[in-house]
């Protein structure tokens, strides 16, 4: 049985919140960076995880839908080849 987390302690706290104000700001979007690619990596596995069966083309254009929102998908990247693989899957509300 794992530990369940907990906050970290005030003067850990305190450290990290200390280190965070020294970080110069390139770090600072490096770390954003590494956080939104960890985000998608995520995204993208739980996509694939639901639909097994989706082609990679169909996955992405999935994700894009989930971070972009539907609208600005379709404009970014228009109407998949595979549109009707979109509503085998229903993500598409139409």
């Amino acid at each position: 049985m794992s530990t369940p987390l907990t906050d970290p302690h005030p003067d850990a706290e305190c450290i990290q919140i200390e280190l965070l104000r020294r970080a110069s700001a390139w770090r600072k979007l490096d770390m954003v960076g590494q956080i939104n690619a960890t985000v998608r990596t995520l995204a993208l596995s739980g996509l694939q995880k639901r639909h097994p069966d989706g082609s990679p083309e169909m996955l992405r254009r999935m994700l894009a839908d989930l971070i972009l929102g539907e609208e600005l998908a379709g404009r970014v990247y228009g109407e998949s080849s595979k549109a009707s693989d979109f509503y085998l899957y229903g993500l598409y509300r139409k």
